[in-house]
């Protein structure tokens, strides 16, 4: 293997990492792209021998270059932030880091990092997400190290602060979509339990539920057609702090429903629950006025 090879090879076994460093700062799979092939260029037209620390001096080069490019893309009032998380074959990256990336990267987070001015955001990125020193994102951001922390700092409290809200709008969606279901569900209004079913959507037991009788249902038509005109002695409950059913007996939950919801608000997943120490797990809280 010649030195080219040798320098590509351990440039590859950077690039999950730089990429996922460029998609966190950038918020655009293409431009992460753009941001990584960059640093090889460059890597490319330097003399590996004087890097002490590769790892690190290609992170320097791909927040270097990501930040140069947020700064242009708000100097030019632009918003190329990707509405979806690229796909292996849109983007070109090995299947295994585009799932990493996806897992780790939401759009939610996307969307309030995209609040951020551009050396906050890198700040953020680079320390709290990967660890890098304030001394080395100094450099980079042109600050001094107690200025950088203070950058990071703002940008800690505006993203918890926006996570803190969208986690209580969150609930509250929750809430009215279990509701309606149960509303729809005591009604006997199938086109309404439609309405709030996804078109996928699953309804699984454990084995103590499948032991009473209920059975594994898929689809929306199927799970509605469960529920119509039923769940009339079902409660609205708190199952860990989120919206749920259970059917609590004199005062003791018996079977709970856990529901999973789309991104769009839809239910995808209603699991239900009958084993008694499974549910002694759970933290089970009749709702007012339920």
């Amino acid at each position: 293997m010649d030195e080219g090879d040798f320098l590509a090879t351990r440039f590859e076994e950077q690039r999950g990492r730089l990429r996922a460093v460029a998609y966190r700062v950038l918020g655009s799979a293409a431009e992460a792209d753009d941001a990584v092939q960059e640093a090889w260029l460059r890597l490319s037209r330097t003399d590996a021998g004087t890097i002490d620390n590769l790892g690190a001096w290609l992170t320097t080069v791909v927040a270097r270059v990501s930040l140069s490019m947020l700064r242009s893309r708000r100097t030019r009032r632009e918003d190329p932030l990707d509405t979806h998380t690229a796909t292996a074959s849109e983007s070109g990256a090995d299947p295994e880091q585009q799932a990493l990336l996806a897992d780790s990267v939401g759009l939610a987070l996307l969307v309030v990092l995209d609040t951020l001015s551009p050396a906050e955001r890198l700040a953020f990125v680079l320390h709290d997400m990967f660890a890098v020193p304030f001394d080395d994102i100094a450099g980079i951001v042109d600050r001094s190290p107690a200025a950088t922390r203070q950058l990071a700092s703002r940008a800690r409290r505006r993203v918890q602060g926006v996570a803190v809200a969208a986690e209580e709008a969150d609930a509250v969606r929750r809430r009215a979509v279990v509701g309606a279901f149960l509303a729809a569900s005591r009604g006997g209004d199938f086109e309404a339990l439609l309405e709030l079913l996804d078109p996928e959507v699953v309804l699984r037991t454990d084995t103590a539920a499948a032991l009473a009788g209920a059975t594994t249902v898929r689809g929306a038509a199927a799970v509605a057609e469960t529920f119509v005109g039923r769940a009339k002695g079902a409660r609205p409950v708190l199952v860990d702090g989120r919206a749920g059913l259970a059917w609590v007996p004199e005062g003791r939950p018996r079977a709970v429903f856990v529901f999973s919801l789309t991104e769009e608000g839809r239910i995808s997943q209603i699991h239900v629950l009958a084993d008694g120490a499974t549910i002694d797990q759970l933290d089970v809280v009749l709702l007012d006025g339920a």
